[in-house]
């Protein structure tokens, strides 16, 4: 019996990633794009880049992978994939074709798995109407995996981070916790039917919310992912020249995670890294209780997206904030 995939990562999905604050002095220390078929570059922390081939087509490009958030290799496999796919619809795009990117022990995990992981990465890409066209391995005693998805879009239908307006509203669509239930498998605090809700969360394509955040009229779109949803808000405000308000209760949350976050137990690291951030940019009212605190920083995995929409837009998600006149990416949580 192989062991569980779990036990062999150090973090779990989003949550391994670097902190955005590590990150950031480095990132913006290698040279900027400077051909002008680029039109979305690493410069404002956006979901993915995309270049210009003709007037009417771009292609849309990113990579995401990470180590096992659940121990089911299929469930595995199918999340690390949605998440990928995510970034391509951030953009406005659709999803064409995609590379495995996997790294794995195949001496301790055996063939089997690695193949119940890539059949759920495949299923996945295939719901998105894409393909798995290759990929590449490495030898690696951690196990991970996700892919490189290339994408297309119209030039001038590209949807960034950078276009938020004050008076927007911050529509997000889907509820957060995978962080904390991640965490909580891998310390045995996790029941079936929470995992079993937060898989169904992760495996959500967020191909209608894009769409719906088009129909919208969205001047701005993110997903939320192992930054946190202040992470990534922060993100898209300061690329739109502008500061945030977010009302914490009416943020959404996995079922059963707020009260796993009424403690430190099941308090991801990548969510901790998140909260210190967090602090550099935020302003929390002294009304909001700790355990929303720790949600709105919790270590997302294939979240949902979020979008800056002109107020009074009808759109399906949960409206959490609006975006308003003030220093750039300063947020505001009541």
């Amino acid at each position: 019996m192989p062991p569980a995939l779990t036990s062999l990562s150090h973090g779990a999905g989003c949550g391994c990633k670097l902190s955005a604050a590590d990150l950031r002095p480095i990132v913006a220390g290698l040279p900027a794009a400077t051909d002008p078929r680029v039109l979305v570059a690493a410069d404002t922390a956006d979901d993915a880049g995309v270049v210009r081939l003709t007037d009417e087509l771009a292609l849309v490009q990113t990579a995401d992978f990470f180590t096992p958030i659940v121990d089911d290799p299929y469930a595995f496999g199918r999340i690390a994939a949605t998440n990928a796919l995510s970034d391509v619809y951030a953009m406005g795009g659709v999803p064409v074709a995609a590379l495995n990117l996997v790294a794995y022990p195949l001496a301790t995990l055996g063939p089997e798995t690695l193949a119940e992981i890539l059949r759920g990465g495949g299923d996945a890409v295939a719901a998105a109407g894409a393909s798995v066209v290759g990929g590449h391995s490495i030898d690696d005693p951690e196990p991970k995996y996700g892919l490189a998805v290339t994408g297309t879009v119209h030039p001038d239908a590209v949807l960034t981070n950078a276009g938020g307006a004050p008076g927007d509203t911050l529509v997000l669509t889907k509820p957060l916790g995978a962080g904390a239930v991640a965490t909580a498998i891998k310390r045995g605090l996790a029941g079936e039917e929470l995992v079993a809700r937060a898989i169904a969360v992760m495996t959500t394509l967020n191909a209608e919310a894009a769409a719906d955040a088009r129909a919208a009229g969205a001047h701005a779109l993110t997903d939320v992912s192992g930054f946190g949803l202040l992470g990534h808000l922060h993100e898209m405000a300061a690329a739109s020249g502008v500061a945030a308000e977010v009302d914490a209760a009416a943020v959404p949350a996995i079922e059963g995670v707020l009260e796993l976050l009424a403690g430190e137990e099941a308090l991801a690291g990548g969510s901790r890294r998140n909260r210190a951030d967090a602090e550099r940019f935020t302003v929390w009212g002294d009304g909001v209780p700790e355990a929303r605190r720790r949600l709105l920083c919790d270590a997302m995995t294939s979240g949902g997206l979020l979008a800056a929409v002109p107020a009074g837009a009808a759109m399906e998600g949960r409206p959490i904030g609006r975006l308003v006149a003030g220093a750039p990416g300063t947020i505001a949580v009541r």
